[in-house]
């Protein structure tokens, strides 16, 4: 477990147990090998935020978003329900990571001035979320969740690897990740508060055809298709041709689409 300076972990013991899942799985590489958020959606939320005081990132896996927002807000909250998770998060001393669960998290109330959930609002409780957003915001305090969609590249990437790739590991994504795919819908997220208009976002990453490998591998499809011994064979295959074909050390384009749910927390509920 990381006992760097100004990293803190705190382990709520008196929790039930969590269950293991594939984001437990070979979490150093998720640290590694996940895109990085726009500086502009950063100051977009500075922006709209009337205090800055201290900021919530709620199921923050690795801390992309909580380390892109410390320094920004005088202090930063950073929790996840899986301690594995935690324990490969980026050290901040602006930053107090724990482990908690997004529909229960031992914060007072009104406590924040920003909640922020990256690539992770689709896996909640909304009926038990939604109100504990309410309980720990600040008057007039600001939410926002965003995720990525499916990812472009250029045509050799996108013919040789991610067509067959989406396609093979299709029937080994949860059903949750719907909710995003569609763009976080009302209908799907049933979230209780006034939305804001927001710009649009987008990651953007020069990558090598063995650093979209490395992401593709974080992917949770890709790691329960590994139980499948057929598909992984297919899987390993279309990864192996690739890179084959594409040159090794050249950068290729990736560009990622940001769906996004921006609202103030403290209104009527409508």
């Amino acid at each position: 477990m990381n006992t760097q300076p100004g990293f803190v972990i705190l382990l709520q013991r008196d929790k039930p147990a969590m269950t293991r899942n594939t984001f437990d799985e070979q979490s150093s590489a998720y640290a590694s090998y996940r895109p990085g958020y726009p500086d502009a959606l950063y100051d977009w939320l500075t922006e709209s935020c009337t205090r800055r005081d201290r900021a919530w990132d709620c199921a923050t896996g690795n801390g992309q978003a909580a380390v892109g927002l410390a320094g920004r807000f005088g202090t930063v909250n950073a929790t996840d329900v899986s301690e594995e998770q935690i324990s490969h998060a980026t050290p901040d001393n602006r930053i107090t990571y724990s482990v908690q669960s997004a529909e229960e998290a031992g914060f007072a109330e009104s406590s924040f001035d920003l909640v922020v959930v990256a690539q992770a609002l689709h896996w909640f409780d909304f009926s038990r979320f939604w109100p504990e957003v309410l309980r720990v915001s600040r008057t007039d305090a600001v939410f926002c969740a965003w995720g990525y969609n499916w990812f472009h590249s250029t045509k050799e990437i996108n013919e040789n690897l991610l067509e067959p790739l989406r396609s093979l590991l299709l029937p080994f994504w949860a059903q949750k990740n719907q909710i995003l795919w569609r763009g976080y819908l009302q209908d799907d997220i049933q979230c209780p508060f006034r939305r804001l208009e927001h710009p649009e976002f987008e990651i953007q990453e020069d990558w090598t055809i063995s650093q979209i490998v490395k992401y593709i591998q974080t992917w949770s499809a890709f790691k329960k298709s590994r139980a499948d011994r057929r598909v992984a064979n297919e899987v390993d295959r279309v990864i192996s041709r690739a890179c084959r074909v594409i040159p090794p050390n050249e950068h290729y384009s990736v560009r990622m689409p940001l769906e996004i749910v921006a609202a103030r927390t403290q209104v009527e509920l409508v």
